[in-house]
C-alpha cells in the first residue's frame, strides 16, 4: 500500500504544476521561477569561467614574463649567485632559474623619447620564455644570439618610429671609479618586436643580451638585479619559498613568490570574484523567493483538493511529499537546464562573441585591453560549478520546505468549510 502511494504521489505532485483555469496564473509564476533559477545558474556559471578565464591569461602573461619566484638581493645587485642557483635548481618543483639584470633607462629615436626598462637574459634564456618567444610579431629573434641587438615590444617599437634593423639610442646612469653617477648613451640594434598583451610589457620592456648589458654599463660579470624560478605548480610556489631560501645558504637575500609580488592585482581579483558570486547568488536567491510565494498560494486555492486527499487517506506525510516534490522539481529542474545552458554558452563563447560584434555593428565591442571578445578567455572550474549547482539545489530544496510544511498543516475540515 505504501509503495503504491508513492508512486502516485509523482503523478499528483505533476498536476499541480500544470496549469488549470481557476490556478492557472499561479502555476504560470512557478514556471517563470523555474526559468529564473535556469538563468540564475547560466550566469554564475558563465560569469564567473569568464572571470577564471581572464585571471588565468593575466597571471599567465605575468608570470611568463617574468618568473613564479624572484630572488634579489637584500641591497643593490646580486652578486656571486651562480652557487646557489646550482643549490636552488636542486629542490623539487623548480623547472629553470634564469638570471635578470634591469635598469631603468630613456630611449630615443626619430626625434621621441620614451622611458623603457631594460632587462639583460642569458640568450638560452630568452629562448625558453614562450610568452616572449611565441608572440613575436616582426623581425628575426635568431639574432639575439650573435648580435648586438634587442628585442622590444612592439608598441614601444612603434611609438619611436623605428623599423626592424633600426638603431636607437638607450640612456641610463653608470658609476665611474670615483663613485659618480654619470649619464651613458649607447646604441642597440632593434632585433624583433614582440605583443604579450600587456600595457607595462608592450610598450616599455626592452629584451638585451645580459653579457652585453654587463659590458654596456660597466657592471660585474656576475651582476645581476634577480634570480627568476620557474616552478612547475604555480599554485604552490609559496611553498617552495622557504625550501629554496634553504638551499641558497644566503642570509643576504630575499625571496617572494609570484602573488607576493602581485599582491594587489591578486587581491583585487579576489575580492571582485567574491563579490561577484555574491551578487549574482542573489538572483538564484530571489528566484527560490518566488518559488516559496506561487506554492503557497498554489496550497491555498488546492486547499479543497487536499482535504479530499486526507478523507481519502492520505497521510501528512503524503501531503507534505506531494508539495515538497512539486516545489523542489521546479529549482531542481531549473538548475539543471541553468548548469546545462551555462557550459553550452561558456562552449561556444568564440561565436556568441563574432555574433554580438557584428549584432552591435560596433567593431571597439571586440576590444579588451588588446585581446578580442571572440577569444575571451573561459576556464571552467569543475569545483565552482559544483559549489554553484550545491547552492542552487540547496536554496531550491529550502523553498521548497515551506509551502510542503503549509499543505501538511491544512485541516481538511476547515478547507471544506471554506468551500
Amino acid at each position: 500500500m505504501a509503495s503504491r502511494s508513492l508512486a502516485v504521489e509523482p503523478l499528483i505532485a505533476w498536476r499541480y504544476l500544470r496549469s488549470r483555469e481557476r490556478d492557472g496564473f499561479i502555476s504560470f509564476i512557478a514556471w517563470f521561477s523555474l526559468i529564473g533559477v535556469a538563468l540564475g545558474v547560466a550566469t554564475l556559471i558563465v560569469v564567473l569561467s569568464v572571470m577564471n578565464g581572464l585571471r588565468s591569461d593575466i597571471f599567465g602573461r605575468i608570470v611568463g614574463v617574468n618568473g613564479h619566484v624572484r630572488v634579489t638581493a637584500e641591497k643593490g645587485l646580486l652578486t656571486n649567485w651562480e652557487p646557489a642557483l646550482r643549490a636552488m635548481a636542486a629542490v623539487p618543483g623548480v623547472v629553470s632559474i634564469t638570471p635578470v639584470l634591469e635598469r631603468q633607462a630613456v630611449m630615443a629615436a626619430n626625434g621621441a623619447t620614451r622611458g623603457v626598462q631594460l632587462r639583460g637574459m642569458r640568450a638560452d634564456d630568452f629562448m625558453t620564455r614562450d610568452a616572449l618567444v611565441t608572440n613575436i610579431v616582426g623581425g628575426d629573434i635568431a639574432g639575439f644570439i650573435d648580435k648586438p641587438g634587442v628585442v622590444m615590444g612592439d608598441r614601444l617599437r612603434v611609438l619611436l618610429g623605428l623599423r626592424y634593423g633600426d638603431k636607437a639610442t638607450v640612456t641610463t646612469y653608470v658609476r665611474t671609479a670615483q663613485g659618480h653617477v654619470a649619464a651613458k648613451d649607447v646604441e642597440y640594434t632593434v632585433l624583433a618586436g614582440f605583443i604579450v598583451k600587456r600595457g607595462e610589457f608592450d610598450s616599455t620592456l626592452v629584451i638585451v643580451p645580459l653579457d652585453l648589458m654587463q659590458e654596456d654599463f660597466q657592471l660585474p660579470a656576475d651582476a645581476a638585479t634577480s634570480l627568476e624560478i620557474a616552478v612547475a605548480d604555480p599554485r604552490r610556489s609559496a611553498a617552495l619559498v622557504e625550501p629554496l631560501r634553504r638551499a641558497a645558504g644566503r642570509s643576504d637575500i630575499r625571496i617572494a613568490d609570484w602573488r607576493t609580488l602581485n599582491a594587489r592585482l591578486v587581491g583585487a581579483l579576489d575580492v571582485e570574484r567574491v563579490m561577484m558570486f555574491i551578487i549574482l547568488s542573489l538572483i538564484v536567491l530571489v528566484a527560490a523567493m518566488n518559488v516559496i510565494a506561487s506554492f503557497t498560494m498554489l496550497v491555498r486555492t488546492k486547499g479543497r483538493g487536499i482535504a479530499i486527499l486526507r478523507t481519502m487517506g492520505a497521510g501528512r506525510a503524503t501531503i507534505l511529499r506531494v508539495f515538497f516534490m512539486a516545489s523542489a522539481a521546479v529549482g531542481v529542474i531549473g538548475t539543471l537546464l541553468g548548469c546545462g545552458l551555462g557550459l553550452l554558452v561558456c562552449g561556444n563563447m568564440k561565436p556568441i562573441g563574432r555574433f554580438l560584434s557584428w549584432a552591435t555593428g560596433n567593431s571597439s565591442l571586440q576590444r579588451l585591453d588588446g585581446d578580442y571578445l571572440s577569444s575571451l578567455p573561459v576556464r571552467i572550474e569543475a569545483s565552482e560549478v559544483g559549489m554553484v549547482l550545491a547552492i542552487a539545489l540547496g536554496l531550491s530544496l529550502l523553498a521548497a520546505i515551506y509551502p510542503a510544511w503549509r499543505a501538511a498543516r491544512l485541516d481538511p475540515v476547515e478547507a471544506l468549510r471554506d468551500e
